[in-house]
């Protein structure tokens, strides 16, 4: 009996140990799962730099446009194209570094010269001309002396031309009169009572400081011109170089009154001219003359055909 009542009581034993872990197991199955624990490690960079953000807008600071500033637009190397195949050479730059361009015509030992558009779009009529006597004589080089080299210089203030063809196109970036800024007879300031005083201009900070300037006086440098022609417009007349007119450049202004209607001796109008390109050429010894067109938009070109074969065969 008593063997009998111990085997019950370990089988009872064992099947309450059975159903406290099937117990347990069941409530451990009816809870929801635990969450995990995360312990947060602080990185070793910035992670806000290295998100992709939108980048916030640039502050560019205004800027006050000069009045007379141009935007530069992509320049041709010539004006044009030429039946011969014949281009410009460029031999200096303007202030906004545009080419300032001269065509050759001839191989003499006499050398010519012809400058065009001192006062720019002021005066484009004159690089007009310019252009008209470089196409003609492209298609008629039998016009060219055997003794003599013409060069052409079509427009020396090219900024001048591309901003306006009204006064404020008269002078350079700078705002100087390059007919005024020649070294020989140069003055800072002069007398403006008869001459030209429609809007503010300058001689330059010293003579010869611009940049077109410096280009025509390296081209007298380094060639051996013994006449030139400026032209301007408008009106006025032929102005010999020099101070007092030279006397080789009366001669040349006379050949060309001959062959012109424009005035010779030229209206005075009280004016002093200072710094000018027909005394610096004097001044490189060749005979030099400042001539004006009728006005301001007429290039006068069959009087000036007649003008430039005067002046190919003056001596």
């Amino acid at each position: 009996m008593l063997a009998w009542m111990l085997n019950i009581a370990g089988l009872l034993a064992i099947l309450t140990v059975v159903m406290f872990y099937v117990g347990g197991r069941i409530a451990l199955a009816s809870k929801p799962p635990a969450t995990p624990t995360v312990t947060a490690t602080k990185p070793s960079f910035n992670v806000i730099a290295t998100m992709p953000t939108q980048e916030p807008p640039r502050v560019v600071p205004s800027i006050t446009p000069d009045p007379l500033a141009t935007p530069l637009p992509n320049t041709a190397p010539t004006p044009f194209f030429l039946a011969s195949g014949r281009r410009g050479t460029t031999i200096g730059l303007s202030v906004l570094g545009r080419p300032i361009e001269v065509y050759t015509f001839g191989q003499g030992d006499r050398q010519l010269l012809m400058v065009a558009g001192i006062h720019g779009g002021y005066e484009w009529n004159t690089i007009t001309l310019a252009d008209e006597m470089i196409i003609y004589l492209d298609a008629h080089p039998e016009m060219i002396p055997d003794d003599v080299t013409l060069y052409i210089i079509r427009d020396i203030n090219p900024d001048g031309a591309a901003r306006s063809h009204t006064d404020e196109g008269r002078v350079n970036e700078n705002r100087v009169d390059l007919n005024r800024n020649f070294p020989t007879n140069w003055k800072a300031e002069w007398n403006r009572d008869g001459c030209w005083n429609d809007t503010y201009t300058t001689s330059g900070t010293t003579p010869g400081s611009e940049s077109e300037t410096k280009t025509v006086m390296r081209f007298f440098a380094s060639h051996h011109i013994s006449a030139a022609i400026s032209y301007h417009s408008a009106a006025l007349g032929i102005f010999p170089g020099g101070t007092p007119w030279d006397a080789d450049s009366k001669r040349l202004a006379k050949t060309i009154a001959e062959v012109a209607s424009y005035p010779y001796p030229p209206v005075e109008t009280g004016c002093i001219y200072t710094g000018t390109l027909a005394d610096y050429a004097v001044s490189m010894g060749a005979a030099a003359v400042d001539m004006e067109l009728s006005n301001h938009h007429d290039t006068d070109f069959e009087m000036n055909l007649n003008v430039l074969n005067a002046f190919l065969n003056w001596r």
